[in-house]
């Protein structure tokens, strides 16, 4: 009942953001403008251009994002048994960012960047930066047989460090224009979504949000010491490895369309934990919902605190995510 309860809360949170973005503007509209619009009486071409090419597209991807960004982030934590782990802490966005970037940069002369089978391929290359991200992180934080969750902290700060550096290195290289664009990207944005954006984005966040929930239990059980779980009968290895590459999914689909957003992942699933308690057949949807919630609102607000310039919603969010994670950590040491 509480989970019901807590998912209506931030789906209304979501609708008044979503309200608040679709009205405002540059371009005011009202909601009898909107609703004619949506449904195709007394066509309006401004109308139609501002409401189905920028602010619909961005605030649907902003929707997936979060929502992406918020379940990957609870696994994360789960299988790495670590409040403090976060696809963007741990380096999974960094890995993901550099091997897009480099993709913007190996194919710049070859493909137009802005084109459909170049947006569908770039969570490919974000997958496979994320993984390698992952293989590293977990092979240096390994301490006889087992995931240690400090030395799991400083190795992905480490990893962001090192990937981070590599990502500037090849932005600097590219010609102006697409420097312009990485730069950008980087920051964390969704103000260019588009369409085929939001196509690029379903695949991924239609197929292994299921996947995730329906491996719960697992979840549940790897909260245990590794040697507990396994005389559970659980298959640590193969669950951990496939819960692991679900999440770094999500996690390139997402850097792919918006580049690095970070403390979704972070703050998400601690918000959960704390409305719903430690099951993750709870967790799991409410740390996208959260996530969802974080995103567009943190969207709305970078367009609207410095209009008519706009803030990165990355940017938004981190203002707010600093402070919380060096709560965490202070608690953490108590």
């Amino acid at each position: 009942m509480r989970m019901w309860i807590v998912l209506l809360v931030c789906c209304g949170i979501t609708a008044v953001a979503i309200y608040l973005s679709i009205t405002s503007g540059s371009f005011n509209l009202s909601v009898l403008d909107i609703v004619k619009t949506l449904l195709r009486i007394d066509r309006v071409p401004d109308h139609d251009l501002v409401i189905f090419e920028f602010r619909l597209p961005r605030i649907v991807l902003g929707m997936l994002v979060g929502f992406a960004l918020g379940m990957a982030g609870a696994v994360v934590q789960g299988i790495t048994r670590n409040g403090l782990a976060d696809p963007g802490i741990l380096g999974i966005n960094a890995g993901a960012g550099m091997a897009v970037v480099l993709f913007m940069f190996l194919f710049r002369g070859e493909m137009d960047l802005t084109g459909s089978l170049s947006i569908m391929m770039m969570p490919i290359f974000g997958l496979i930066g994320g993984l390698a991200a992952s293989a590293l992180i977990v092979l240096f934080a390994r301490q006889n047989g087992e995931l240690d969750p400090q030395r799991l902290i400083l190795v992905g700060i480490a990893m962001t460090t090192g990937f981070g550096a590599v990502t500037m290195f090849v932005s600097l290289k590219m010609n102006p224009q697409d420097y312009e664009m990485a730069v950008v990207w980087l920051a964390g944005s969704i103000y260019s979504a588009n369409w085929k954006f939001v196509l690029a984005m379903l695949p991924w966040v239609i197929l292994l949000p299921p996947l995730i929930w329906t491996r719960y239990r697992a979840l549940d059980v790897l909260q245990l010491e590794e040697i507990s779980a396994k005389g559970l009968g659980l298959p640590v290895d193969r669950e951990r490895l496939l819960l692991l590459v679900c999440s770094v999914g999500l996690v390139a689909a997402s850097v792919s369309v918006s580049g690095s957003i970070g403390f979704v992942g972070l703050i998400a699933p601690h918000m959960a934990r704390r409305l719903v308690g430690r099951s993750h057949r709870h967790i799991l949807p409410v740390s996208g919902a959260v996530g969802i919630a974080m995103v567009v609102v943190g969207d709305w607000i970078g367009k609207t605190i410095f209009a008519p310039a706009e803030l990165a919603v990355g940017i938004v969010i981190s203002v707010i995510g600093v402070p919380y994670f060096v709560y965490l950590l202070v608690r953490a040491e108590k």
